[in-house]
């Protein structure tokens, strides 16, 4: 039995398709594209809060208008093109436990703040499920983009108390 070799493409067949190919992911990841964010992954029942919160979420925030994040999960939710992030399910940050941690209320509603170099991120405490809120730097010194968040909240993420 005799086999002929078939020649492999040259290097300009190569070259082009792997242009193509970057040229093609650069085009999905344009600009224009959300943000990409870590998806949760919460135990069930805290996944059942998390999806009877994401109906409840308001379209605009702080003027901004609603922009989810990629890719699509009922666990995530933003506005702004990433300016105010939302993450519900998330595990209990260990900051909880160190007694120096700041806390903030918003509309009934307690959060953990942990300042960051990108902005502050508040996470609920007392609730059932963990939310997660994520501000840009331009909220560095604002809390006021938590009161959207406070009724949804508390209709559908019971105290755990």
């Amino acid at each position: 039995m005799t086999r002929t070799r078939r020649p492999l493409p040259g290097p300009r067949v190569l070259s082009a398709s792997a242009a193509l190919f970057v040229l093609a992911a650069a085009g999905c990841s344009a600009g224009g594209s959300q943000p990409s964010v870590a998806v949760p992954a919460p135990s069930p029942e805290a996944a059942g809060y998390c999806e009877a919160l994401h109906g409840e979420l308001p379209e605009t925030v702080a003027g901004l208008e609603r922009s989810d994040p990629s890719p699509e999960s009922d666990l995530t939710a933003g506005w702004g093109d990433g300016a105010i992030v939302l993450r519900c399910g998330v595990p209990r940050p260990a900051r909880m436990d160190d007694s120096q941690s700041k806390a903030v209320e918003a509309d009934g509603v307690n959060w953990l703040l942990e300042q960051r170099d990108g902005g502050p991120r508040f996470t609920t405490t007392y609730r059932k499920a963990y939310v997660e809120v994520t501000l840009g730097p331009e909220y560095a010194h604002d809390v006021t983009p938590l009161s959207a968040f406070a009724a949804p909240v508390a209709k559908t993420v019971p105290d755990s108390l």
